[in-house]
């Protein structure tokens, strides 16, 4: 029901233009301890959400509700809807752990800018260097066990491109030292930040080249300007594609599955801030 409830938030979003009124994204717990209802797949509504029997909703732990009741016509609503939701309930893949995000660094914006690396690789035909990814750009943790439709894409809601630009290494430097007081979802970097300050920036493991033209990996929003995090005049080349984030991901999943494999990802220390770190000491 949560799920649905932060699908349904997402898609009313999609239809209100850009900067129309400020937002905050906001996820409300359902209690269902009345009713025991689950968020249902697409072949397991009557089990996770109940039925209606005539007039009266009978919910999943077997309480029957008068058709007058407040939640017998809120479960009818809920139930007439669940047939054109199938296709967003199906399931694509299988996390065991679950990946949390936020944070300095997070296993789910590990996972998804490494993907947006591989995509940006995939889609431009170059090897990519350095992944930039926003944390406001993820917007829910990826669930344990079974993964949903609706889960990527309330994951991913926002219509973000594949982007990709070259620049030279002092722009590199310079654009981490402006995520120094906060630290974006990177990949292909290790970073080392304290009080706002770049401590050590290394890139495949080696230190910045101020002459040497990177490749990064991220989306059109930050490259327009979204969250301060691109200048917009450092850029050697600018590549974009019609590619949604949302897309890319979806394919990696449906590429594991498909492989028999599971969604998981490994912390590996690629930022350390070390402030934070005391904080949280």
């Amino acid at each position: 029901m949560k799920r649905f409830i932060i699908l349904l938030t997402a898609s009313l979003l999609a239809f209100v233009p850009a900067g129309a009124f400020g937002f905050r994204w906001k996820q409300i717990p359902v209690d269902a301890s009345r009713t025991g209802v689950t968020c249902p797949s697409a072949d397991n509504v009557p089990e996770a959400m109940g039925r209606m029997s005539g007039r009266k909703y009978v919910a999943p732990n077997g309480r029957v509700f008068k058709g007058s009741s407040v939640t017998a016509k809120v479960a009818r609503l809920m139930l007439d809807a669940q047939p054109g939701m199938a296709s967003v309930k199906e399931v694509i893949g299988v996390c065991p752990t679950g990946l949390e995000r936020g944070g300095d660094e997070s296993l789910l914006g590990d996972w998804a800018v490494d993907i947006l690396m591989s995509g940006a690789e995939k889609e431009f035909g170059r090897k990519v260097d350095i992944g930039v990814l926003n944390h406001g750009g993820i917007r829910i943790d990826m669930p344990q066990g079974e993964v949903l439709m609706d889960d990527l894409m309330s994951m991913f809601p926002f219509k973000n491109y594949l982007s990709m630009v070259t620049m030279k290494g002092t722009e590199v430097k310079a654009l981490f030292d402006r995520m120094g007081r906060r630290p974006q979802v990177v990949g292909g970097v290790k970073l080392v930040v304290k009080d706002g300050q770049v401590l050590e920036l290394l890139v495949g493991g080696e230190p910045v080249d101020d002459d040497r033209i990177y490749n990064v990996a991220t989306i059109d929003f930050l490259l327009s300007g979204g969250d301060g995090i691109f200048g917009g005049r450092e850029f050697v080349e600018t590549f974009n594609s019609e590619q949604l984030v949302f897309d890319v991901m979806l394919d990696h999943v449906r590429e594991l599955t498909a492989a028999g494999k599971p969604i998981a990802k490994e912390r590996d220390g690629r930022v350390d801030d070390l402030t934070e770190r005391k904080r949280r000491d």
